[in-house]
C-alpha cells in the first residue's frame, strides 16, 4: 500500500520567479516606461513519469522556436525528475499545451522583457538572457536591484502533478519583486539624438558615432546614444557583439587635443598662465631627443596662448605643461607630478567616474613610472599616450565649464514605488572643487574664443554661448601612431549668453580604415546636435 503510494506522489519543486523591475525614462519630468514584463513560460518535463512520444510531438509542435533541449537528451536518463525543455513560451501557448492533460509536464510562470521603444537606447539599456539574467547596460550593472529575489515552492503531487492539499513537506516562501527604476534620460531626447547621428553617417565615411549629453549643473545624464544599435528583444541575432558595448562607459581610447583644455586650465589655476601669455612657437619642440610637432604648420613666431588653443598647436600645450614646472624651455619632474594630479585627482580622468553602469578606468600613467617621462607627458598634453571614456571627459569637462565643481554622473532619477509613485533620487551636491570659478570662467572664454577664430560662430544662434574644443586621434599601426585612420571627437557647452552653461555634449566618430578629424567631422555634428538639444530644452537667448 505504501509502496503505491509512493509511487503515485513525489515532491515537486519550483521557484517563484520574482517580477523583474521595470525601467522608466523621463518625459517632461514624468516617468515613462520603456522596458516592461509581459507573462513568459518555462516548460519542466519528468522524464519518469511523461510520455515521451505525445510530450515531445505536444510541445515541438506548439512552440518549436521555443524548445531548447534536444527530446533524445531529456529522455535518456528517466531517473532525473527535472527537465527544462522550453523557455519563454507565451501565454497562449501554454494554454494550448495545458489543454492537452500531458502527465510529467508542468509550467513555471515568469516574465519576459518587451523593449517598448525597439532599438533606441540598445547599449545604455542591455538586454535579458534566456536565464533571465541581466547582461550589458542597465539590465546588466542594476541586474540585483532590478532581479529581486526568487521564492521556492515544495508540493506534494500526483502522478498527474496535482498538488495534494495534505501534507507537511509543502513550502512556500514568497518572491521579492524587483525595483522599478527611473532613468535620467530624457526620452525624446534620446530619440532625437540617435536619428540626428544616424543620420549623419550617411553623409561622412563612417559607421560609428556614439554623443552623451549631461547637465553640469547636477551630473545628470540626458541622452547617451551609440549607432548602429540592435534590438534587445533579438540580442541572439546579433552578429557583432561590439554592438552590445556601451562606447561611453566602457571603451577607453585617447581623446586627443580635447585634453588641450585640461592642461591649459591647470597652468591657469597655478597662476602661471594666462590666455595672453606668449611664447615662441616654432612649430616643434624636442623632448627625450624626438621632434613633437604641430598637426598645423601655421601661426609660427610669438603667438598667445588662447592662438595656440584657437588652431590646437601642440607647442602651446607643451609649453604650458613646462609652465606648471617653473620652466619655460623644459618639462620638469614638478610639471609632470602637477599636470597628473590635475588630470587624475581634479578632473578624475583615468579613473571610474562611479556612475551606475560598467565602465572602463582608463588609464594615465604615473609622472615617475617607466621611460621617457617627459615625451609622454608631452604627449598626454594633447590627448595622447592616455587612455580615457568618453564619460570621463564629458564629466571632467562640465566641471570645467560649470564654476569649477565636479559632479558624479549618474543615470538614476529615482525608482517608481508599487502604487504608481515616483521617488526621486536624493540630490547630491558637487563632489570636489576642480578649479576656482575665475579659472572656469577663463575656460568658457577660451573655447568660446576657439569657436570664433575657427569661424563657427556664425552658426550659433543670437543670444546663446557655445563653446568647445575638438580632438583628432591617431590610430596604432604596428606600434607606432599612424594617420591613415583616425578618430574624431568633440566636446562642448551650450546656453544662453551671460549664464551657466545648461548642457555639455561630447561626440566621438570612428571607422576602421577611414581618417577622420576633429573640425570636419566631429565639430559639424556637435553642431547640429547642439541646436536639436537646445531647441529641445527650449533655453532661451539673451534678449
Amino acid at each position: 500500500m505504501w509502496e503505491e503510494r509512493a509511487d503515485a506522489e513525489h515532491m515537486v519543486q519550483n521557484t517563484i520567479v520574482a517580477e523583474r523591475g521595470e525601467i522608466y525614462m523621463m518625459d517632461n519630468d514624468e516617468p515613462v516606461k520603456v522596458v516592461m514584463n509581459t507573462s513568459a513560460y518555462t516548460v519542466i518535463v519528468d522524464p519518469m513519469v511523461a510520455d515521451e512520444e505525445k510530450v515531445s510531438k505536444t510541445i515541438s509542435s506548439i512552440a518549436p522556436d521555443k524548445v531548447i533541449a534536444k527530446w533524445e537528451d531529456v529522455f535518456k536518463d528517466k531517473s532525473r525528475r527535472y527537465y527544462i525543455v522550453a523557455r519563454n513560451v507565451t501565454r497562449q501557448e501554454a494554454k494550448k499545451m495545458k489543454e492537452e492533460a500531458l502527465a510529467g509536464v508542468w509550467y513555471r510562470e515568469g516574465n519576459a522583457r518587451v523593449y517598448a521603444e525597439g532599438e533606441m537606447a540598445s547599449s545604455l539599456l542591455g538586454f535579458v538572457n534566456a536565464d533571465g539574467e541581466g547582461q550589458y547596460g542597465v539590465e546588466g550593472s542594476l541586474n540585483k536591484q532590478l532581479a529581486g529575489k526568487n521564492g521556492l515552492l515544495k508540493t506534494v503531487t500526483d502522478v498527474n502533478n496535482v498538488a495534494l492539499s495534505i501534507g507537511d513537506d509543502n513550502v512556500r516562501v514568497p518572491a521579492e519583486d524587483g525595483k522599478d527604476v527611473v532613468l535620467t534620460i530624457d526620452r525624446t531626447m534620446q530619440a532625437k539624438v540617435e536619428k540626428q547621428l544616424a543620420d549623419y553617417l550617411t553623409r561622412i565615411p563612417a559607421n560609428h558615432a556614439s554623443a552623451v549629453v549631461m547637465d553640469p549643473r547636477d551630473g545628470k545624464i540626458l541622452t547617451m546614444a551609440t549607432v548602429p544599435n540592435y534590438d534587445p528583444a533579438k540580442y541572439s541575432e546579433v552578429k557583432d557583439a561590439s554592438v552590445y558595448q556601451n562606447q561611453i562607459t566602457e571603451v577607453a581610447y585617447e581623446p586627443a587635443s580635447i585634453c588641450k583644455t585640461f592642461t591649459f586650465a591647470a597652468a591657469i589655476e597655478e597662476g602661471v598662465m594666462t590666455p595672453n601669455t606668449l611664447y615662441n612657437n616654432t612649430g616643434e619642440i624636442i623632448v627625450d631627443g624626438w621632434p613633437i610637432k604641430n598637426a598645423y604648420s601655421g601661426q609660427l613666431g610669438v603667438i598667445t596662448m588662447q592662438t595656440a588653443l584657437n588652431f590646437s598647436l601642440n607647442t602651446g600645450s607643451m609649453t604650458a605643461l613646462m609652465l606648471l614646472g617653473g620652466s619655460n624651455t623644459e618639462i620638469t619632474k614638478t610639471g609632470r607630478e602637477k599636470l597628473y594630479d590635475y588630470y587624475y585627482n581634479h578632473f578624475g580622468l583615468g579613473q571610474a567616474t562611479g556612475i551606475e553602469l560598467y565602465e572602463a578606468t582608463g588609464l594615465i600613467v604615473g609622472p615617475n613610472d617607466g621611460y621617457g617621462l617627459n615625451s609622454r607627458y608631452a604627449n598626454m598634453t594633447f590627448g595622447q599616450n592616455i587612455n580615457l571614456t568618453p564619460l570621463q571627459v564629458a564629466s571632467a569637462f562640465s566641471s570645467l565649464v560649470n564654476g569649477g565643481e565636479y559632479y558624479q554622473p549618474t543615470i538614476i532619477a529615482g525608482e517608481m514605488r508599487e502604487d504608481g509613485v515616483f521617488i526621486p533620487a536624493e540630490e547630491k551636491p558637487a563632489v570636489r572643487r576642480v578649479v576656482s570659478e575665475q579659472t572656469s570662467q577663463t575656460m568658457r572664454e577660451m573655447t568660446w574664443g576657439m569657436r570664433v577664430s575657427q569661424r563657427t560662430y556664425g552658426i550659433d544662434k543670437p543670444g546663446y554661448y557655445i563653446g568647445g574644443k575638438t580632438g583628432t586621434a591617431q590610430g596604432i599601426k604596428n606600434g607606432a601612431y599612424t594617420f591613415d585612420e583616425t578618430t574624431a571627437s568633440y566636446v562642448g557647452f551650450g546656453g544662453t549668453e551671460g549664464e551657466m552653461p545648461e548642457y555639455v555634449i561630447m561626440v566621438k566618430i570612428w571607422e576602421s580604415g577611414q581618417k577622420l578629424e576633429g573640425t570636419a567631422h566631429a565639430l559639424p555634428l556637435f553642431n547640429e546636435l547642439s541646436d536639436v538639444v537646445s531647441d529641445h530644452l527650449q533655453i532661451r537667448p539673451k534678449e
